[in-house]
Formats: structure tokens, sequence, C-alpha cells
């Protein structure tokens, strides 16, 4: 008859413990791998669009091989659904929660726009506006969590239109909708268009969002 020796308990718990430990450092990989790859596509979807996006480029700028981006990511609609939320939840934290400390409908929205353009500096922030003339008018699972993100920030826009409007600190004009289409036109064309010209984007975005608001823009160009 065998009689089994107990383990001691340290022994027990020290095996835990490694393969705790084991496991996390897993997770912290895995984390890693995806946030790199996550950024080289963000870049690539930026300069290259959708359709001339290499998956193969993307993972050898991140310093991996295609085997780890699809370990991480089904194909490449599921790693730019991916990119997109991942913009949107940096964008709402950077500019967007910022933005709702300032004390009135008139200052969030300046805020909003000289946020937007400090954040579009990085060429991984101008996904959204890359992928939406990209995909204008198609039944794509990527226009449609593009038009989602799109439609998110008009109906902040819309309120905070409402509000101003209400206590006056925006004019009177055509419907609040209309005019937070048109916010986001005026303010995606600037920073296009004044891309890497900073300071002048930042102020140059505010002035023109407060054209749009019906604003006097000279006190969106002062310095923030």
């Amino acid at each position: 008859m065998h009689v089994r020796t107990a383990q001691p308990a340290s022994a027990d718990s020290t095996a835990a413990e490694s393969a705790n430990d084991r496991a996390s450092n897993q997770v912290e990989r895995s984390a890693r791998t995806r946030s790199a790859l996550l950024v080289s596509a963000a870049r690539g979807l930026s300069r290259y669009g959708y359709g001339n996006l290499i998956l193969e480029r993307v993972a050898s700028e991140a310093g991996y091989t295609r085997g780890a981006l699809y370990h991480q990511f089904e194909d490449k609609e599921d790693l730019a659904l991916a990119v997109l939320d991942w913009v949107q939840e940096n964008w709402l934290r950077e500019v967007g929660d910022s933005a709702k400390q300032e004390p009135d409908p008139v200052a969030e929205l300046i805020a909003l726009a000289r946020g937007h353009a400090v954040f579009c500096r990085r060429d991984v922030a101008r996904v959204v506006m890359a992928l939406r003339v990209e995909f204008s008018g198609q039944d794509h699972p990527v226009g449609r969590a593009i038009s989602r993100i799109s439609e998110g920030g008009v109906r902040r826009v819309v309120r905070l239109i409402d509000a101003g409007r209400r206590t006056g600190s925006i004019p009177p004009g055509p419907p609040a909708r209309v005019v937070a289409r048109a916010f986001f036109g005026a303010l995606e064309g600037t920073v296009i268009q004044v891309a890497g010209q900073a300071p002048h984007d930042e102020a140059l975005a505010a002035r023109a969002v407060s054209g749009v608001l019906g604003l006097d823009p000279r006190g969106a160009m002062s310095s923030p």
C-alpha cells in the first residue's frame, strides 16, 4: 500500500502564486500587444483608409507578426471597429469629459472645439474623419459605427445649443440639429486644413464653430 505524502502548505501557496503571476504577465503582454496594434491600425486607417489598409503592415509597424494580429482580431473589419471604439474612448476621456467641466453651454462648446483640435494633432486621432468619407452612403458595420459615434456628438451639441438659446447666450437661428451638424463640419474642415499648425489650429477651430453658432468669434480667438 502506497501512502501519499502531503505537500507542505507553503509549497502549494508558492505554486499558486507562481501560476497567478504567469497568468497576470500573460494578460499584461496581451494588453500591450493589443494596444500597439490599435495604435498602428489607427495610424494606417488615418493615412490610407480602410480599403488600402494592409494588415501585414499594421502588424509589422507595431512590432508583431500577422499571426499576433489575428490572435487579437478576427479580420480587418473587427480591427477597424476596435480602433473606432478605442479612439472614441480616448476622445471622450481627453476632450469630452474635460469640456463638461466648463460653467456654461457656450464655454463647453468652445472647449469641445479647442480640445478636438488638440486631440487631432496626433495622426491616430483622425480615423473617424477619414473613414466617414470612405463609408458615406454605405451599409457597412464600420459605416454604422461611425454614424453611431457621429450621432452621439450631434446629440450632445444639440443639447448645448438648446440650453444656450434658453439662456440667451446663443442667438436664435436654424434648427439646433442643423447647426450641430454644421458645427462638426466647420470643426473637422478647419482641423484638416490647418493640421500641424499648432497653436493656430486650436484658436481657428474655436473661431470656426463660433461663427456657426452665431457668436462673436473674437473671444474665441484669444489664447487659451
